[in-house]
């Protein structure tokens, strides 16, 4: 099916009254059991195993417990009486974000539940008061699939790569043998005016700026509107680092460099371990003046070695395809892209 069939086949489905598809009854998640639901998230969970090999189960239980207490807002798609497929949503101030959409692999092939769904999503958040901007990164969902009903409604489309570095034997990045690190500090090569530290519970501040200024004019931030601000980008560092939501913290992992002759924060790579064996790099980023000093390769290269150090098999990121300097960092250090995804994003 092209787009532009794809894109009508949507309206007649769906639009203008949110018309379900025969058979399927779309209600409000926050009056549904969480007990009734369990089996359909165990079965989601299974599936970022498969595609992203990501331990989904932390955010499975999250989810259940914010569905039992009745305070997540989204929709859930019933067939005969049983949940086939749900998605939800929070609020953030006057952004609203699609947190995820799922269903069922028996139901999959068909796309007009997941549509159904979004339609319901987005109409709600849409026509929410307050609600400025709405945003949506779904990475279970190939570039393309689920494009239809965020393009109707007028969200701009960026397609991002989640991509991986096998960690079974060092990778020769110069950098990263002229410069291991030792202990809890490690100066870059004698010519630098840079160090490098693990992750403190005192960066908050000083990392939030440097994510700030990172993205200044940069299309991140134009798909992640936190990163515009040092109030938004502590609110990103605080999510990434108390919640589960993109895997188990890792502080051992994560990096600040510092410039010397000022003491001031120049770059970071914070890093989440997604299962017992793999790690992803949730943020690395390097303030403007820093950039092409090979900094990042430095970050990249050192949270690679601790993982390995510790018998990890992996490193994952995401990284917006636009970006093509990040892109080809990634690949000269060893990353290849196994998946296709998309974010979205609306603004009033």
């Amino acid at each position: 099916m092209g787009d532009a069939e794809a894109l009508d086949f949507y309206r007649i489905v769906t639009a203008p009254s949110w018309t379900s598809e025969p058979g399927t009854e779309i209600l409000d998640l926050r009056h549904f059991p969480s007990a009734s639901l369990r089996p359909l998230l165990e079965e989601e969970a299974q599936v970022w195993t498969r595609l992203l090999a990501w331990d989904y189960n932390g955010s499975i239980d999250m989810i259940l417990r914010y569905v039992e207490a009745k305070i997540l807002p989204g929709y859930v798609a019933l067939q005969g009486g049983r949940p086939v497929g749900y998605c939800f949503f929070v609020y953030e101030g006057s952004k609203g974000v699609l947190g995820d959409l799922y269903v069922s692999q028996t139901h999959a092939r068909d796309r007009q539940i997941e549509w159904q769904l979004l339609t319901h999503g987005i109409n709600t958040l849409q026509h929410s008061p307050g609600v400025q901007r709405v945003e949506a990164q779904l990475l279970l969902h190939p570039t393309g699939a689920i494009a239809p009903p965020f393009v109707a409604e007028g969200f701009r489309q960026f397609p991002r790569l989640f991509m991986e570095q096998p960690l079974s034997a060092p990778k020769r990045s110069r950098r990263a043998l002229t410069a291991p690190f030792f202990g809890d500090r490690s100066p870059l090569p004698a010519s630098s005016d840079l160090e490098v530290r693990r992750w403190s519970d005192q960066d908050y501040s000083a990392a939030a700026a440097v994510i700030t200024a990172a993205y200044q004019g940069h299309v991140d931030g134009e798909i992640n509107d936190q990163y515009r601000s040092i109030p938004g980008s502590l609110r990103f560092l605080n999510n990434i680092v108390r919640f589960p939501g993109c895997g188990v913290f890792d502080g051992s992992a994560s990096f600040v460099a510092i410039h010397r002759p000022t003491h001031a924060m120049v770059g970071l790579i914070l890093c989440s371990r997604v299962k017992d064996d793999i790690g992803h790099v949730t943020q690395v980023c390097v303030v403007p003046e820093q950039r092409g000093s090979g900094l990042g390769e430095m970050l990249l290269s050192l949270t690679a070695a601790e993982l390995r150090r510790r018998s990890f098999s992996a490193l994952t990121l995401t990284v917006t395809e636009a970006n093509r300097g990040a892109v080809a960092l990634y690949e000269r250090l060893g990353f290849t892209v196994q998946r296709v995804f998309d974010a979205f994003v609306w603004e009033r």
